[in-house]
């Protein structure tokens, strides 16, 4: 390249003053045309104009506050019927909780110790406290079968009403007639005599929409039997062994959301609530367009003679509306609906669209004003700022090229040095370093200090890829030894006892991961008896491992004390549960069977149910008694049961990773496919009944990854020749 005044033609410092001196004259041609087009048309053109300005200024302002409407009310409506939706969420959350709790209670209530329990006491009232009341029916309300074993929630629904923002009571209506209730207001449970006004918890609506719907239902809007307010009860059914026991409810008072709405009036505007059958149950007093009535005299906004509006509360009940205009009395309102999809209501905001559009009006009068004063102000200045503009064109050519001489010399100069450095780092391999040429306190330095990082952070990343490769085989290596040891600590030579003829035995597991939470376990207690286990820890991995091995050595212990399946479960619960800081826990199926008899005596801690196959049968489900899984509460009672097996009958105990396998579309195998897997060849030796089952889930789940261990075990029962 040629170099002419210090300049390389070609180069980056010329093609800089090429480029700046180009654009100083464009925009010094474009600057002189447009005033002197602007100096002799202009004022005409402001003229002729002022009308279709205005047309244009009052659309734009119409269509901007329209705008800031639809924003604003949009999202607030949307926010609040958030908020209430999420409110109703969280109460439907916490009845279905307190339905499994007293369900658990009551389908086990006979291993359970009976709690006091006691009617209001007023001395408490501002304390949260468990209240029993009862309605005329009932003679001794301490003759209920149902109260002692609902007292022992009391503890933890008094910690839900404590903890709670929304949450004032929560109770409990039971088929006898009586009930049990949380709350802190004792006093008003009696009436101005001192009496203990009666609570017909089963006539209320909440008891049988529950009792009709079974399942979680929300009531409409009806008034607390003793406080008067106004609320919403969502309820569920309680159900033991099949029976009704009685529905559990909690009561969302409504005082906020009616002291929201009759707030939210103003000029032209407000907000109202419509429930699921279209009906306004809250609106501001003199709203001006509804009233609101009881439920049975309500109008039905659904159903309106007003087919816009009709059609308007029909969509906000399932979706939000967005802004729409809707004609009523011969007035456009914008409004807004919002679902509260929980209970099916729906949030409604209104606003008259005249009044939006009244600062629209006065804003053009005042355009007008202040046009007709600049109309002459702007032909006075007009001449002065044309000669103004052509002494600034020149000034700015001459200081436009001094300055980018100097400037385009301090920025080429390092991006030069920094271009060669790149080169030879490039060819070298020679880390780019940071100099004092680079530091220039704008991009060049950032770019530099950049490139600077980077050489640095790719030579520490080249490392870190070493040592991290090196660890990752460590940890393979170690995990592979994992499993090895856990493969080994279970039985794993079969047959395992060649030399007995009167039982045959197979079993297998398959950990979803490297290391498994699940077991199986088998072993001869004495000659007459063989002790067999599956279980399922909570969990996955190594963690799950570990108290696998920790459980089936306990197990293992109590079995071989001679211990039957109850007490084996329950000495190997109290150990587990004894600082237990993981809060982990296990699913077991014990069984010990007496050899010479065929007697099979069996105890199952939340694991999956047993399959039983008789000689002349198939195989099918064994619906045993659960009790709680061990490690999850101490000083638990496990039962225990008897099944005679024949010769030729056969029992298969397996881990939810069977019928819970799920292929692609994240459908479960399920207990059907695995009966249909386990009849398909129903004489089979052991040995062929798991390779049946396990290639039945194979085919079902495919690719599909699998999240849960796959255990099982099969025992076939032959019998002695005495027998």
């Amino acid at each position: 390249m040629k170099t002419l005044f210090g300049i390389k033609i070609g180069g980056l410092k010329h093609k800089i003053l090429r480029l700046v001196l180009i654009l100083f004259l464009s925009i010094i041609c474009c600057i002189s045309f447009v005033s002197l087009y602007k100096s002799k048309h202009l004022s005409s053109l402001v003229s002729s104009t002022r009308e279709e300005q205005q047309a244009a200024l009052g659309a734009v302002s119409t269509d901007a506050i329209h705008q800031v409407i639809d924003n604003s009310m949009t999202r607030t409506n949307e926010m609040q019927a958030y908020i209430a939706d999420d409110m109703f969420d969280d109460i439907s959350g916490d009845v279905m909780t307190l339905q499994s709790l007293a369900e658990g209670m009551f389908s086990s209530h006979n291993s359970y110790e009976p709690i006091p329990f006691s009617p209001p006491d007023p001395s408490l009232d501002g304390e949260i406290t468990a209240q029993v009341l009862w309605d005329d029916t009932v003679e001794d309300y301490r003759d209920s079968v149902y109260l002692s074993t609902a007292a022992r929630m009391s503890n933890t629904m008094i910690a839900m009403c404590s903890s709670s923002y929304y949450m004032d009571n929560c109770y409990i209506g039971f088929e006898d007639g009586t009930s049990i209730c949380i709350d802190a207001f004792s006093a008003n449970k009696y009436d101005e005599d001192g009496n203990l006004i009666d609570f017909p918890a089963r006539e209320r609506p909440w008891y049988t929409d529950a009792v009709e719907a079974g399942t979680v239902c929300f009531s409409g809007v009806i008034y607390d039997t003793f406080s008067g307010r106004s609320c919403v009860t969502c309820s569920a059914p309680i159900y033991a062994d099949g029976q009704l026991v009685g529905v559990v409810g909690i009561d969302l008072f409504l005082d906020m959301m009616e002291e929201y709405v009759d707030q939210s009036i103003t000029d032209g505007g407000f907000v109202c609530i419509v429930n699921t059958d279209g009906q306004v149950i809250f609106a501001p007093d003199n709203n001006g367009l509804f009233t609101v009535r009881g439920e049975d005299t309500s109008e039905d906004l659904r159903l309106s003679t007003n087919s816009e509006l009709a059609s308007f509360v029909n969509s906000a009940l399932v979706s939000n509306t967005g802004l729409q205009i809707v004609n009523i009395n011969g007035e456009d309102y914008y409004m807004v609906g919002s679902p509260i999809e929980t209970v099916g209501w729906t949030v409604i905001s209104i606003v008259q669209k005249d009044v939006t559009e009244s600062s629209t009006n006065l804003m053009l009068e005042e355009y007008d004003n202040i046009n007709n004063v600049a109309r002459e102000s702007y032909k006075t200045s007009s001449k002065r700022l044309s000669y103004i503009t052509y002494a600034l064109i020149g000034v700015i050519m001459v200081a436009g090229v001094i300055a980018v001489m100097i400037v385009s010399d301090k920025i080429v100069k390092p991006i030069e040095s920094m271009t060669e450095d790149i080169i030879e780092g490039g060819n070298t391999g020679k880390l780019f370093e940071m100099k004092d040429l680079y530091r220039t306190n704008d991009e060049i330095e950032v770019l530099a200090q950049s490139f600077d990082d980077l050489s640095k952070k790719t030579k520490k990343y080249i490392e870190d890829i070493t040592e991290i490769t090196k660890e990752k085989e460590r940890i393979g290596t170690e995990l592979k030894l994992a499993t090895e040891i856990q493969a080994a600590m279970l039985p794993h030579i079969f047959p395992p006892f060649p030399e007995r003829k009167d039982f045959d035995i197979y079993a297998m597991m398959d950990p979803a991961r490297e290391v498994g939470g699940d077991f199986y376990d088998f072993y001869l207690i004495d000659e007459d008896h063989l002790c067999l286990i599956v279980a399922d820890v909570s969990g996955k991995g190594i963690p799950a491992a570990l108290f696998m091995m920790i459980s089936k050595t306990i197990l293992q212990s109590c079995a071989m004390l001679g211990k039957s399946p109850a007490e084996i479960l329950s000495k190997t619960n109290d150990a587990l549960c004894t600082n237990n800081m993981v809060e982990m826990f296990v699913t077991v199926w014990v069984g010990i069977v007496e050899l010479s008899t065929g007697k099979l005596t069996a105890a199952n801690a939340g694991h999956e149910y047993p399959v039983i196959k008789h000689a002349d049968g198939k195989f099918e489900i064994y619906k045993d008694k659960h009790s709680l899984a061990i490690g999850a509460m101490e000083g638990t009672k496990y039962h225990e049961y008897e099944i005679m097996l024949d010769k030729g009958d056969k029992l298969f105990v397996y881990t939810d990773g069977v019928p819970e396998a799920t292929d692609a579309d994240e459908k479960m195998f399920g207990i059907e496919r695995m009966l249909k897997a386990l009849n398909s060849e129903p004489d089979a030796d052991v040995l062929k009944l798991l390779n049946n089952v396990k290639s039945a889930v194979n085919s079902f789940v495919k690719e599909a990854e699998q999240f849960d261990d796959l255990t099982m075990l099969d025992f076939e029962y032959h019998g002695t020749q005495d027998k």
